[in-house]
This record gives structure tokens, C-alpha cells and sequence, in this order.
């Protein structure tokens, strides 16, 4: 597996190669991981897909040089097109679990034409859940959110409060919880709720893009995920009929392992 770097701007985006197949795949993991999650799904593709694994924002070995400042569609559709001519990349598939489901969608809309399938693991943007609504919210909640950081036990008092009045699940909270351990974690959730809080999607208009251009769709989800419920992924499937569904007997956590191409 190679290791490389792709400066864009004043980012720096961090990739892991893998394969030697005709085919290309770009993969987008989920909160608090990096790229290489990915890199055993990625070695039984080897033959048939050259896999590029991407550490987003704020994980693994990518940073991104801009502050609080927000990552808007358009720099995405600017560093990803970069990318993919520096690469020599003219058609490709996304595949993206949990947060990594924003930057499939965020690309799709920026490349749809070049693009043969889509694999959706437990995809975040289909639907914006409370958290993400609270990161978009003006300024002065943001402020309560960054205080988090240093702060945690706000974030448990407000977590408690909200599972009391039925706002969220307790297996969300939990979730929650396991991100939010240790000053640097605490960061990465500040931030990535914040700077990506723009990566948000018109499902209609996403089913729209993915019809026209006779994209493969896949949904992968777990029956006892509390994070990304299968409910949810109702607001994307009403408008893709023909989009592949797999239900797998697992939680959040145990998707990425149990999925199979």
C-alpha cells in the first residue's frame, strides 16, 4: 500500500493506494477513523479496482489550512477535479461510510458524469440529524459547542437532557459519547461539524443525478445501527427506487467489516 499527499490550496489531503485493477475506487470513512479502515475491503478489490483511501479533513494525516472557516462545495469541486486530472483519472466509483457519505454526495454533484457506482455504507447527509443541525445554527451556539472542548461535561449535561425528552436515542448518545473521550477527539468533532456543515444535500436532486447518468447505487445499512437508522435512509430511497439495499445484522460499528463489494 503506497502513502502519498495531495496539496490543494492551503490543504493537504491524505491518500492510501492500493490494487492494481483497471477499475478506480475512492473510499470515505466515518468519524475518528482514516482511510485505512478500509484497507481489507480494499485488498480483496485489488485485482479488479485500483483504490485510493482518503483521510478526510481533521483525521489521519490530512489537515486542512483554513480554520473554522466552512469547506464549501465548490473548493471540493475544485480539490477533487485536481485530483482526479493529477491522477489521471477519467471514470471512477465512491464509496462512503458515515460521515464519508457527505464527500460521496459532495462529489457526485461535482463529477456525476464521470462516475460508474456509488456504495452508500451507513451514509451521514441523507438526512441532517441534531447534532448537525445545532453545528449550522448562528454563531452563538457554535461558541457552546467550541466551549465543549474543554469543557465536556456541558456536552454530557445537554446529551442527558435531550435523551430524557426523547430528542435522540440512547445508543446515539452513546456514539456520542465514544467521540467526545479526550481533548483531541473532542477537536476533530468540533471541527468537523463546523467546517463541513455546507456538505449538506437535496436527496431529490441527488436520485435525480444518479438516474440521468445510470449510476449503480448500493445502500448498505445495519438493522441495530442507532447512528444511521434505516428509517432515515427512506428520504433517499423514495426518490431511487432502483437503489441496491443490503441489511446487515450489526450495529454502527461493525458495517465497514461485514460489507462486501
Amino acid at each position: 500500500m503506497e502513502t502519498a499527499y495531495y496539496s490543494f490550496k492551503e490543504s493537504k489531503l491524505c491518500y492510501h493506494k492500493l490494487g492494481s485493477g483497471k477499475k478506480t475506487l475512492l473510499f470515505f470513512h466515518g468519524y475518528g477513523q482514516h482511510g485505512k479502515v478500509f484497507e481489507e475491503n480494499s485488498r480483496l478489490l485489488g485485482e479488479e479496482y485500483t483504490c485510493y483511501l482518503f483521510d478526510l479533513f481533521f483525521h489521519g494525516e490530512s489537515t486542512w489550512g483554513y480554520g473554522e472557516d466552512v469547506l464549501t462545495k465548490e473548493f471540493w469541486n475544485e480539490l477533487i477535479h485536481s485530483f482526479l486530472v493529477e491522477q489521471h483519472i477519467e471514470r471512477f466509483s465512491l464509496a462512503g461510510f458515515s460521515l464519508g457519505g457527505r464527500f460521496v454526495f459532495a462529489t457526485l454533484e461535482a463529477k456525476s458524469a464521470k462516475i460508474d457506482s456509488i456504495f452508500l455504507l451507513a451514509p451521514d447527509g441523507v438526512k441532517t440529524n441534531f447534532w448537525y443541525n445545532l453545528a449550522t445554527y448562528p454563531v452563538a451556539f457554535r461558541k457552546l459547542f467550541k466551549s465543549m472542548i474543554l469543557h465536556p461535561n456541558y456536552f454530557y449535561s445537554i446529551a442527558n437532557f435531550i435523551h430524557k425528552v426523547g430528542l435522540v436515542d440512547k445508543g446515539l448518545i452513546r456514539f456520542a459519547e465514544s467521540q467526545m473521550r479526550t481533548l483531541e477527539m473532542r477537536s476533530r468533532v468540533y471541527h468537523s461539524w463546523v467546517v463541513f456543515r455546507e456538505l449538506q444535500f437535496n436527496m431529490a436532486s441527488i436520485a435525480e443525478l444518479i438516474q440521468k447518468n445510470n449510476i449503480e447505487s448500493s445502500l448498505v445499512v445495519g438493522r441495530f445501527d442507532k447512528v444511521i437508522t434505516t428509517s432515515n435512509m427512506q428520504k433517499l430511497l423514495r426518490h431511487l427506487p432502483s437503489c441496491k439495499v443490503t441489511v446487515l445484522e450489526t450495529g454502527h460499528n461493525g458495517i465497514i467489516d461485514r460489507w462486501e463489494l
